[in-house]
């Protein structure tokens, strides 16, 4: 596999080794020791699968430690554009988001550590989006920050008149009046 790092520090990029021939393909979705070597080294404990129609955004969200999560992201059907904004104080990127295309055709995966909120819109007819956690979901410690922040300036790729979001996401605060608990430490 090969791993390519971001402008954002912990962001990771994986891009598995797949092996095709006339009977289609085969890829190691997930190995701990070699995501470790890469400094992923996260005990997973959850994987979630979600589906979704053409144009629905999901996000941003996120868990307050210590319930945060750490997540791996990937597209087994379709395709999506991931999006990942940078919620630890005093990091150099605070604020900032990182934006990716994940689909089935790429095999990518994202990885994203814990001080992130993290969302996706859905830019094929419909995806499968699979995702390992390293915390489980934990409703009290929800949060989220409301996709269509202009402060963000986040373009999802998506006609803001066709974008298809949830009543909950829609009311999520902004960035500047988000509860957030995450700090920058350098490795």
């Amino acid at each position: 596999m090969k791993v390519k790092t971001t402008d954002i520090p912990g962001l990771l990029i994986v891009e598995p080794m797949v092996f095709g021939d006339n009977r289609g393909y085969f890829y190691e979705v997930y190995n701990q020791s070699a995501y470790a070597e890469f400094g992923m080294d996260t005990n997973f404990v959850q994987d979630n699968v979600s589906y979704s129609t053409k144009n629905t955004i999901r996000g941003l969200h996120y868990q307050l430690a210590p319930f945060a999560q750490a997540k791996l992201v990937q597209v087994l059907k379709g395709r999506v554009l991931d999006v990942a904004v940078d919620l630890r104080q005093n990091s150099p990127t605070y604020g900032q988001h990182f934006a990716l295309e994940l689909s089935d055709e790429n095999k990518l995966q994202f990885y994203i550590p814990r001080g992130f909120a993290h969302g996706f819109s859905v830019l094929s007819d419909d995806a499968v989006f699979y995702y390992k956690c390293d915390n489980p979901y934990n409703r009290d410690a929800e949060r989220g920050i409301n996709f269509n922040d202009s402060g963000l300036g986040i373009n999802w790729l998506v006609p803001e008149q066709e974008a298809i979001v949830s009543l909950k996401d829609e009311v999520l605060p902004s960035l500047t009046e988000a509860e957030k608990n995450f700090f920058y430490a350098e490795d």
